[in-house]
């Protein structure tokens, strides 16, 4: 008998091995959840609320976002995985620039090379999280609220000492978490540890929405038309992160014995977006350098520059960070995708593009293609990201949730879904090998 695949939604739960790893997900998200809602001691909860409020358009309120409102309470995983993503950023950016030859000795040892690069990572993320956890503890313990209220009770050099090794643990715990996910779990861990604090606050950010309404701060037209403007940017997004540029290829006819193999025809498939969500969250994460900097020499004129050019929506702030969009997905292509060892590969299977040469000419076109289809994409990426800040300026519009917290929670939710469809069509063909017919499925129609 053939197997059918119904309902993807309840198969999931027919795989033992696919309904552990969700579980395993679920519970690792949960506890970090639990982590982001315990506070540091001796800090003044209604302070830094009335801090952050009044921080809302700027950097840190941005940055409190990704953490998922951490940073906002000051709680014990308030560095969130920024140390890990600005790591992993130079770890990248050194490999892909040649400087260290070590680096590429170990890029090209296969699966031990990686692990040592993993483990490199980790060392550089705990540097950089006692550093950015210092800097973010100097900046909490000298503000105040708006009403002059100081938010650190008591910062003594003690509190200051145990706070930064509170955040740095805390940044390391969720690294860890992450890569638990990453292997043990569904998706990529990082990814989902940010999407996780993303959509924790959007029933807020509905219920706020809601309440501006009802107390006439924000007109129903309005509230109306931003929930159709969310409602068609999603779309858009989810549009460009499925959009590919197919390549045709044919494979040429060769025998082997008595069988004759190849002359098929298929296609390669380049993403508009090859990036995903990893350009978008490099460039938030790189966006704090500056302002950790800034807190070791908060009264230069470099402090007041910085705090000066790091404001959401004027024009230095969005051009830089739409730039390091743009930039961070062409690097990302640079060091994940090869077009020579690609079209080194089509001609030792016997594969070519029509009207190409194997060879040189083939990865050339290859890179051409890439780079056109890169700059449509990064643009569009920098667009969505930059939009809700000039929204936010021209109709005073509260974007609670905006277009780079929607590139990233569309984005990951992408990626994951990939994910489980890949688990559920191994199942089915586990099944059909081992039942030794065929079975017609929701994305196969093969023929028993």
């Amino acid at each position: 008998m053939p197997t059918e695949l119904n309902n993807p939604v309840a198969d999931i739960f027919k795989v033992p091995e696919l309904k552990r790893r969700i579980l395993f997900t679920l519970g690792i998200i949960g506890a970090y959840r639990v982590g982001a809602t315990i506070p540091v001691p001796g800090v003044n909860a209604d302070a830094l609320r009335g801090f952050f409020a009044a921080q809302q358009n700027t950097l840190l309120g941005f940055l409190n976002i990704f953490s998922g409102g951490a940073m906002g309470r000051l709680a014990i995983f308030a560095m969130g995985v920024g140390p890990y993503i600005n790591a992993s950023i130079i770890i990248s950016l050194l490999q892909g620039a040649h400087v260290i030859p070590y680096l590429d000795r170990l890029a090209k040892e296969g699966e031990q090379g990686r692990k040592r690069m993993n483990q490199i990572t980790r060392y550089l993320t705990l540097a950089l999280g006692g550093l950015q956890s210092f800097g973010l503890t100097l900046t909490i313990s000298k503000m105040t609220a708006p009403g002059g209220v100081p938010i650190v009770i008591d910062p003594s050099a003690g509190w200051i000492a145990l706070t930064v090794l509170t955040l740095t643990t805390g940044s390391v715990f969720i690294m860890w978490l992450g890569e638990q996910i990453t292997e043990r779990g569904i998706g990529n861990g990082v990814s989902l540890i940010i999407f996780a604090g993303i959509v924790d606050r959007l029933p807020g950010a509905i219920a706020d929405l809601i309440r501006l309404v009802r107390v006439e701060e924000f007109t129903l037209f309005k509230a109306l038309l931003l929930v159709a403007l969310v409602v068609v940017v999603t779309g858009l997004v989810v549009w460009v992160e499925t959009a590919q540029r197919k390549i045709p290829v044919q494979y040429a006819k060769r025998v082997v014995g008595r069988r004759m193999y190849g002359g098929a025809s298929t296609y390669l498939p380049l993403k508009v977006d090859q990036s995903g969500v990893i350009a978008v969250i490099f460039a938030v994460s790189l966006l704090a350098v500056p302002m950790t900097v800034a807190a070791f020499f908060p009264h230069s004129p470099m402090a007041s520059k910085v705090a000066q050019l790091e404001q959401r929506g004027s024009w230095e702030y969005e051009l830089f960070y739409a730039g390091l969009i743009v930039f961070f997905c062409y690097f990302y292509n640079s060091v994940q995708f090869n077009p020579v060892d690609l079209a080194d590969n089509l001609r030792k299977w016997g594969g070519f593009i029509p009207g190409i040469r194997p060879g040189e000419a083939t990865a050339h076109y290859i890179q051409t293609i890439l780079e056109k289809i890169t700059l449509g994409g990064a643009l569009f990426v920098a667009a969505i990201a930059v939009l809700p800040d000039y929204l936010r300026k021209m109709m005073n519009a509260p974007f609670f949730f905006g277009g780079t917290a929607l590139l990233i929670v569309v984005g990951v939710a992408l990626d994951t879904i990939g994910q489980i469809q890949s688990h559920l069509i191994m199942r089915h063909y586990d099944g059909f090998f081992k039942g030794g017919g065929g079975f017609k499925g929701r994305w196969f129609n093969v023929g028993s």
